[in-house]
């Protein structure tokens, strides 16, 4: 069976609401609500379709496009193989051009609204947050590393990835159990590096797997009510990562970093070559600080991952801008 290629927009008005439509009343999916968009004509570039589906249906001219996520999904009749792409930048006031209605919805009216199932794997991407914490190794005193996590946290940081690769099993546990606790009083999201079975002893949200271990596994080793993150350092990892159907990805080095400076970086233009070939969220890792954030979001990123540069020193605060 042929994949039908379409592509959609998101558009987020000042309020973080993003545009959607419906469908006409009759003919397939009749009714249900939509990221606009529409099929992609041959040789035609998704941004470039998604462009003139734009124009033709809402009035609108895109300006700039990046991938938010690609996904492919099997209806009785036909296979979709769809990209959303979140519109940055565009020019005019959306109507329907088509007589089709318009409506701004926010994270709680997207839950509740009836959309196309090939649309809804997108609902997990739009509540992925702008910026992941990857703590540092906890050290000796874990009051300290509590303490450093609870102004992270202070700060708004919506998700953090515990690493602790010097901790025995039993240990990592025990301070995962208190991050955990920590994470919920904030609403913040909990990844455990290390193997999905943690998953079973922690209150978390998901797991993140070592790029290494990404051949470990034939197929997702988390449910779907559970994030699967995967570290990503060139284009063999990101498809190791759509084989396992992740959830987002660290794709790093994107500028050379302490920790690794002979590791060659990736520099913006790389990661956006990378990200355009990517099916799912990319995080961008490696150097950055939270005012790169802009400039990642114009790159295709989903967000920023950071340790050094969110991870408050004993003196002050986080990084900032």
């Amino acid at each position: 069976m042929t994949a039908v290629r379409v592509v959609a927009g998101v558009l987020r008005d000042r309020q973080g609401r993003v545009l959607l439509t419906q469908r006409p009343p009759q003919g397939h999916l009749g009714g249900l609500w939509e990221f606009p968009g529409g099929k992609l004509e041959p040789g035609e570039s998704r941004s470039a379709a998604l462009a003139r589906e734009l124009g033709e249906e809402l009035g609108l001219e895109a300006v700039e496009s990046v991938p938010l996520l690609r996904l492919e999904h099997r209806y009785p009749e036909k296979l979709v193989d769809i990209e959303f792409r979140e519109v940055l930048d565009w020019r005019g006031e959306p109507r329907g051009r088509e007589g089709q209605p318009l409506r701004w919805a926010d994270a709680r009216e997207l839950c509740a609204l009836p959309l196309p199932d090939a649309d809804r794997p997108l609902l997990r991407t739009l509540s992925l947050p702008p910026l992941l914490l990857v703590t540092p190794e906890p050290g000796p005193e874990p009051g300290d590393f509590l303490l450093r996590l609870r102004r992270v946290l202070d700060e708004g940081v919506g998700m953090v990835q515990l690493r602790a690769r010097g901790l025995s099993r039993d240990l990592y546990l025990g301070l995962a159990g208190e991050v955990s606790r920590l994470c919920r009083q904030y609403g913040a999201r909990l990844l455990l590096n290390g193997p999905p079975e943690l998953l079973g002893q922690v209150d978390a949200d998901g797991i993140h797997l070592p790029s290494g271990w990404l051949t470990r596994f034939p197929h997702r080793p988390v449910s779907r009510e559970k994030l699967l993150s995967v570290a990503c350092h060139g284009p063999e990892e990101l498809a190791l990562g759509a084989r396992l159907e992740a959830d987002l990805a660290l794709l790093s080095p994107v500028l050379p970093t302490p920790s690794h400076p002979d590791a060659p970086a990736l520099g913006w233009e790389g990661f956006r070559r990378l990200r355009e070939v990517a099916r799912m969220p990319v995080y961008a890792l490696g150097g950055l600080r939270p005012a790169d954030l802009a400039r990642a979001r114009r790159h295709g990123a989903q967000g920023l991952a950071m340790i050094r540069g969110l991870w408050p020193d004993r003196s002050g605060p986080p990084a900032g801008p």
